[in-house]
């Protein structure tokens, strides 16, 4: 279950960011719901909210450092279901965010709901996962 969860967020991922990169402009906005969610190819080049910008080398180690652990955590907690899946999303995230990195020099960035940084589903994956950890460690328990 864990590598379905990993191989459906990263390839749709991979698939939006590339359907994206197709059509639109570089800083191309197109509403989706005017004035509150648009489409708006931009280039990341830093980490979260453009933090470290051009600091390419360092956040790729960084990104291969910060997968290595999560896969570690996930083969030694497989067994806590939630845990697992928390980890799981936030790996998925990270690798997707990768690449765009390994291959282009930034990420590709897309979602745009005018009142936060325009961000991208591996950014929606690490963060859901992040909620979900923080969740299932509260209740680890009940989250089983």
């Amino acid at each position: 279950m864990i590598l379905i969860i990993v191989l459906a967020i990263l390839s749709f991922d991979q698939l939006t960011k590339f359907i994206i990169t197709r059509n639109l402009a570089l800083n191309q906005s197109i509403p989706v719901i005017k004035g509150i969610f648009h489409l708006t190819l931009v280039r990341n080049r830093g980490a979260a909210f453009g933090i470290l910008k051009n600091q390419i080398p360092f956040l790729i180690f960084t990104a291969i450092f910060a997968i290595i652990l999560l896969y570690l955590a996930i083969r030694k907690n497989k067994h806590k279901k939630i845990y697992s899946i928390a980890l799981s999303m936030i790996l998925a995230g990270a690798i997707g965010n990768l690449i765009d990195r390994v291959f282009f020099g930034y990420v590709i960035d897309f979602l745009d709901l005018r009142i936060w940084p325009v961000f991208n589903l591996a950014d929606s994956a690490i963060t859901i996962g992040a909620i979900l950890l923080g969740w299932s460690t509260c209740f680890q328990k009940s989250a089983q």
